[in-house]
């Protein structure tokens, strides 16, 4: 009396919940020294391939092998959509959470939550972020035959500019100049990757782009000293080193305007964070920060890195973490006025 059976199904389906709970209670058991022994790391990349978001992650993850325990192997998946946002949700909600993951998304993506930007599923705070391997400055770029030769111009001509959607900076920055200035910037949506969006510049779908000056002089180093395009104005308040190049504070009128711009280009300094999502055990973080750090000091890495065109100014897990806190804890009513500036309309 009082005694329960299981049936065939129920104690087969019991035996798996068990089989896993006791896998990840093994696998968090290990010694962190030999978890890594064989096994297979992905970063998943939020843009399509061939971008200099891709470039970076695979180059890192390439190096970070040598300095991982056990040497893993280290592969990547690319996730493009919605600005980074669809990878960041994958990362967050359905990775494995046992350091086997880690993931390359876009500067915006703290900003894009402490927006509440339509499809955000993450909360920024909780990943565990693993460094970046550059900063930069964004800047918009013209072609020279669209009419507009200089940022003065405009608030008089139209300049039609490649967006990738919602959280991406190439569709944020211009609008956040159109709405808070009044420039007249048209983008056109739609565009997979900023790759994408150089390359319809380049064929003439759109007059211009408004991106980070290394990726933009990377992809077409001979375009700006041919006279193919110009360089019209960058975002942030220091202006790109070794230019000209006026800066957007040129243009601002009220403490409001620079407030709002000083969040905005907040995100810049992130340039290409990497991280890891929420509940890998901290013993593996460590393990992430530390192989991190010393691939980026590499010597065959830093120079593997100048051949293709990528400038190193590397930030650790702990400074980017720092700063991605900053960024959430901006007042509420500032970040309502920037995401009604920099939504697209």
């Amino acid at each position: 009396m009082g005694r329960r059976f299981f049936s065939n199904g129920a104690r087969g389906a019991l035996g798996v919940v068990i089989g896993v709970l006791f896998g990840c209670a093994v696998a968090r058991a290990q010694p962190a020294d030999e978890f890594y022994k064989g096994k297979r790391i992905t970063i998943t990349v939020g843009t399509a391939a061939g971008g200099d978001y891709d470039i970076w992650a695979r180059e890192i993850g390439r190096f970070m092998a040598r300095y991982l325990p056990g040497n893993p192997v280290f592969v990547t998946q690319n996730m493009p959509g919605s600005g980074f946002i669809v990878a960041t949700n994958y990362l967050y909600n359905i990775a494995p959470r046992d350091g086997t993951a880690i993931g390359m998304v876009s500067r915006n993506i703290p900003h894009s939550g402490a927006q509440e930007l339509p499809g955000v599923r993450f909360d920024a705070g909780k990943f565990h972020w693993l460094g970046t391997p550059e900063g930069g400055n964004r800047v918009c770029f013209a072609r020279s035959d669209s009419g507009v030769e200089k940022a003065e111009d405009l608030f008089t001509r139209e300049l039609i500019v490649a967006g990738t959607g919602s959280g991406s900076g190439i569709s944020a920055t211009p609008a956040l100049l159109k709405n808070l200035l009044g420039m007249k910037l048209k983008i056109v949506e739609g565009y997979r990757s900023v790759d994408d969006g150089a390359l319809a510049m380049e064929r003439g779908e759109v007059q211009g782009i408004c991106e980070t000056w290394t990726a933009f002089n990377q992809r077409r180093p001979a375009w700006i000293p041919s006279g193919g395009a110009r360089a019209l104005l960058g975002l942030e308040k220091s202006p790109v080193e070794g230019t000209t190049i006026p800066t957007v504070y040129d243009f601002l009128k009220t403490d409001e305007q620079r407030d709002v711009v000083a969040f905005y280009a907040s995100s810049i300094e992130l340039g290409r964070p990497m991280l890891a999502p929420p509940g890998v055990p901290p013993a593996r973080v460590a393990q992430l920060r530390a192989a991190f750090d010393m691939a980026l000091k590499d010597p065959e890495f830093i120079q593997h890195a100048k051949e293709l065109g990528l400038r190193l100014s590397p930030r650790s897990g702990v400074e980017v973490e720092a700063m991605v806190k900053a960024i959430l804890a901006t007042p509420r009513d500032l970040v309502k006025k920037m995401e009604s500036l920099t939504a697209s309309r």
